[in-house]
């Protein structure tokens, strides 16, 4: 695993949701959105998966995965590389069942106050209908690529 600088953690923990790759049996690419439940500087991320589908019969086969996010306000961007495995819900440490919940009752929270200033967002609360998660996805760092134009670096 790499280790993840304070600016990536940051990046990734205000992310909505973020893309998921991975690679179906004939070797084509799969593209999924899934939230980040946890993620360490040490490099491990938990995302959720719901719905065992595709991601989960792709990691199945191939634990090769990418995990991408971009900020279309400031150009930034990284794509997290590396492998993953499917940890069963009872084989999950109960904290990160706990940031689950938070992550939940987070998201349910900022969209009603959208809602209440008026704000764009979906009139229902899709979240609040979410069911528990029965594994989640374990994923371990391996290589970042930062996808901000050199150009807009502050450091270059």
């Amino acid at each position: 695993m790499v280790h993840l600088s304070e600016e990536i953690l940051y990046f990734f923990r205000k992310q909505g949701f973020t893309f998921v790759s991975t690679l179906d049996e004939d070797g084509t690419i799969h593209i999924a959105c899934k939230d980040i439940v946890r993620i360490t500087e040490d490099g491990q991320l938990f995302l959720l998966d719901l719905y065992m589908g595709k991601t989960y019969r792709n990691l199945k086969r191939n634990p090769a995965l990418s995990i991408t996010a971009a900020d279309e306000h400031t150009f930034t961007g990284y794509c997290l590389k590396g492998k993953a495995k499917i940890v069963p819900r009872e084989e999950l440490a109960p904290e990160i069942i706990n940031d689950w919940d938070q992550t939940i009752t987070s998201r349910v929270t900022n969209r009603l106050l959208r809602n209440m200033r008026g704000e764009k967002g979906h009139h229902a609360h899709p979240e609040a209908l979410l069911p528990k998660p029965k594994y989640m996805i374990m994923a371990e760092v391996e290589e970042v690529i930062d996808l901000t134009p050199k150009h807009l670096k502050k450091n270059v």
